[in-house]
């Protein structure tokens, strides 16, 4: 990743990043999804 902005990224892009910050926090991957989620008012199955 060459200097790329994150709001320059899609979503899919940036994701797996997101999850990966999660878990170095403590959280699973669930609760990631979860906040997500809620952020982007997307709803879950």
């Amino acid at each position: 990743m060459e200097d790329e902005r994150v709001f320059g990224m899609s979503f899919a892009k940036v994701y797996p990043m997101l999850l990966a910050k999660a878990e170095r926090k403590g959280r699973t991957k669930d609760e990631s999804a979860a906040r997500s989620a809620k952020a982007l008012a997307i709803p879950l199955k």
